[in-house]
């Protein structure tokens, strides 16, 4: 069998992979909310997985007040240094957005220890003691949006926008319908599916729509 190779140009990659997605939603039968397709589409292509079109969920009215937060420079917490190190960072500094990851913190590791939690928890409460607005962004912990969820019922943080897709068996569906549960701004992924790769896709997404 021959295997006959597209010709593009590396320039050219994405904007195909892009023309792929679309032509593959259209064969589906898949119609993307304008608002929501950049995101979709940006999830889409991080995983080559078109669960996504059916299993993110928007709060709503969130991707306009995401983008008001960002043209503002609210900042943003990642769970993993993964998701962090996977979000454009010359669009950050263009909007002087700060982006934070305390996972490698040796407070942030002593407290786990003593609370008997993960670090991924122990890492929002970091980010409530610096008493900063915040976008969180979580990919890989389902502890980190249980420990946002409690602190939030305590009236000890108010989220400006939780994009959370952690991966996993234990705790992780339950863990992001709490938080949608919550009424908050967010975007989950819904089920078991997710991952830092697709909180970073996420994340890029909404900043290139700025």
């Amino acid at each position: 069998m021959k295997i006959q190779l597209e010709n593009v140009t590396p320039a050219g990659i994405e904007n195909r992979s892009m023309e792929i997605i679309s032509q593959e939603l259209r064969s589906r039968g898949i119609i993307l909310d304008q608002k929501k397709a950049p995101v979709i589409k940006r999830a889409i292509h991080a995983s080559a997985d078109f669960d996504y079109a059916e299993n993110l969920y928007f709060s709503d009215n969130v991707i306009p007040h995401t983008l008001n937060l960002l043209r503002n420079g609210t900042s943003i917490v990642t769970d993993t240094k993964m998701a962090l190190s996977g979000i454009n960072k010359k669009i950050l500094l263009e909007y002087g957005i700060g982006i934070y990851n305390f996972i490698d913190d040796k407070d942030v590791a002593t407290a786990a220890k003593k609370n008997n939690t993960t670090r991924s928890a122990a890492c929002i409460d970091k980010a409530v003691s610096l008493r900063k607005p915040f976008i969180f962004v979580i990919g890989n912990a389902p502890t980190a949006l249980i420990r946002i969820y409690e602190l939030y019922s305590e009236g000890l943080l108010k989220p400006e926008l939780i994009i959370g897709v952690p991966v996993g068996f234990v705790n992780v569906v339950q863990a992001k319908e709490l938080i949608i549960q919550t009424g908050l701004p967010c975007i989950i992924a819904r089920g078991r599916k997710g991952g830092s790769n697709i909180a970073a896709a996420i994340c890029n997404a909404l900043l290139y729509m700025l």
